[in-house]
């Protein structure tokens, strides 16, 4: 199928974990088994960093130690699971990545969107996904679902509506690499539009690498002329 980077992005509480185990066995089926990662602790030096963020004895945290915290993780995670894992072909399936940040710390705690992204190109080497799907729910329905445990998602309502209202934002900001999926739906009716959604980019993806192997076979010809000449 080619490298492709998808990320899957909502409050905790949509769905996202089971949207990403059917998505991910679909891609098995199809002989295209992906790497499924994630955000914070995807590596041993992520899950360390993963153990100061989420623990409730943190609370006193100051947002901007968060953000560098997320950073260093997804600098980590970038350099020793996605890039390799795109260098070799594979497809790779990321729970949160970088929108996640710009949704929590950007907007949702106020230290700006510019500030955040451009903290996260300069940790990630300017990697973004080639598709980011946003579960949309809302912020009741989604801390109803997730039994909030961490220091994150025990954050109070006003934020978590703050954090929705950041993922709506950024969806509008930029519509070419986001989808927005109702995640109220059925989980049937969502995987199937997360399926539809991730064809549509394999395809594009196919099309582009075949157009460029045309004009690279284009530009492989001898030029008239140039060729060995024919024994007289």
């Amino acid at each position: 199928m080619g490298p492709l980077f998808l990320v899957v992005e909502g409050m905790d509480g949509a769905g996202k974990s089971t949207q990403i185990e059917r998505l991910a066995g679909w891609l098995t089926r199809a002989a295209s088994p992906p790497v499924v990662t994630r955000e914070p602790g995807a590596t041993a030096i992520g899950g360390r960093i993963r153990e100061i963020l989420l623990d409730p004895a943190s609370a006193a945290m100051d947002p901007k130690t968060e953000a560098l915290l997320y950073a260093a993780d997804r600098a980590q995670h970038a350099a020793e699971v996605i890039r390799p894992a795109l260098a070799a072909g594979r497809v790779v399936i990321s729970d949160r990545y970088v929108d996640s940040s710009l949704a929590y710390q950007g907007l949702a705690r106020g230290l700006g969107i510019e500030r955040i992204l451009d903290l996260s190109m300069w940790a990630t080497g300017d990697l973004l996904p080639d598709l980011v799907i946003l579960l949309d729910v809302a912020p009741e329905l989604a801390r109803g679902r997730s039994g909030a445990t961490d220091r994150i998602e025990l954050e109070g309502q006003a934020f978590h509506q703050r954090v929705a209202d950041a993922y709506w934002a950024l969806a509008r900001t930029y519509p070419d690499r986001f989808a927005v999926v109702d995640a109220s739906a059925p989980p049937d009716a969502i995987e199937g539009e997360i399926r539809r959604l991730v064809e549509a980019r394999l395809e594009a993806g196919r099309e582009v690498r075949n157009e460029n192997r045309v004009h690279h076979g284009k530009g492989c010809g001898l030029p008239t002329g140039a060729g060995p000449q024919a024994p007289s």
